[in-house]
């Protein structure tokens, strides 16, 4: 079950990041980190109350606040970065954040088999490769990469704080919504000290109409992304912490697949190899 809820959750991460993408280049990203949660919080807490999750309070739920206050960083870091930079710079760069949880699952005394470390090292070259890497160029791509690492480090301590966040599946909504409700609290001051400063929330000459005909979008990139935060705790909790972040983090092989079905954009040779070599990786912890 580790390695379907794994790849469960790359699907709807990278579903997610190339939502969030477009949407970042129509709208501030801080705006779209917001709204999206918002919507999140609004489905995670219909879902508490018909479950009755919080009765499952307790310490355990500091971790999802924590993860709550890393995570806004993290993705304005990463939608900011996608809006600047082709996502052959952003999207595979993403995914380094993997040392985060896979450390921990080393710390916390996983030793994986000789061949789920093959599998380990063949994906991560896979996913990097996956996004087409475009490490020279222009500042702005020097940019992107910087917020990319910022990014991807963040991503990384969210997975290894919410895989800790809960140990039932009544828990993981109650602390799903507990993270949530503090991505907002963040993100709104963020958003709220901003405008302060005159920056606006929406693009010039934009009013409301824009989010509104955007809404649909921006649900889906909301409830993606804290699906994804549930598959992923499902799986490190169902086998090894390493091999579920791993697998989780092959993201960018779908966000580089979504590009090339909606956008049209090619997939470059060393994309195609990198996906191939992701695939292989994939096999090679499965079968561990």
């Amino acid at each position: 079950m580790t390695t379907l809820f794994a790849l469960a959750t790359a699907v709807l991460w990278g579903l997610a990041d190339f939502g969030g993408g477009l949407l970042t280049r129509r709208l501030p990203a801080l705006t779209v980190v917001v709204v999206s949660q918002i919507a999140a919080v609004l489905v995670l807490g219909t879902v508490v109350i018909a479950t009755g999750a919080w009765h499952e309070a307790g310490p355990q739920l500091w971790f999802a606040v924590a993860a709550g206050v890393v995570g806004p960083a993290a993705m304005l870091s990463f939608y900011k970065a996608l809006a600047l930079g082709p996502m052959g710079v952003v999207s595979p760069l993403g995914s380094v954040g993997v040392v985060v949880p896979v450390g921990v699952g080393l710390a916390l005394g996983e030793r994986p088999g000789p061949g789920q470390f093959a599998g380990i090292a063949v994906a991560v070259v896979g996913i990097v490769l996956a996004g087409g890497p475009e490490l020279r160029g222009a500042p702005v791509q020097r940019q992107a990469v910087l917020l990319t690492l910022v990014a991807a480090f963040g991503f990384g301590a969210v997975m290894a704080l919410i895989a800790q966040a809960s140990t039932t599946l009544t828990g993981l909504f109650l602390a799903l919504l507990v993270q949530r409700v503090t991505n907002v609290a963040v993100g709104g001051a963020a958003l709220w000290a901003q405008t302060r400063r005159g920056v606006p929330a929406l693009p010039e000459g934009a009013g409301p109409c824009l989010v509104w005909s955007l809404m649909p979008a921006l649900v889906f990139i909301g409830l993606a992304d804290v699906a994804a935060n549930g598959t992923y705790s499902a799986a490190a909790h169902s086998g090894p912490v390493t091999v579920a972040a791993v697998l989780s983090s092959l993201y960018p092989v779908v966000t580089a697949l979504a590009a090339f079905a909606v956008l049209k954009e090619r997939l470059r040779a060393v994309q195609a190899a990198g996906a191939g070599l992701a695939l292989a990786g994939t096999v090679l912890l499965a079968a561990g």
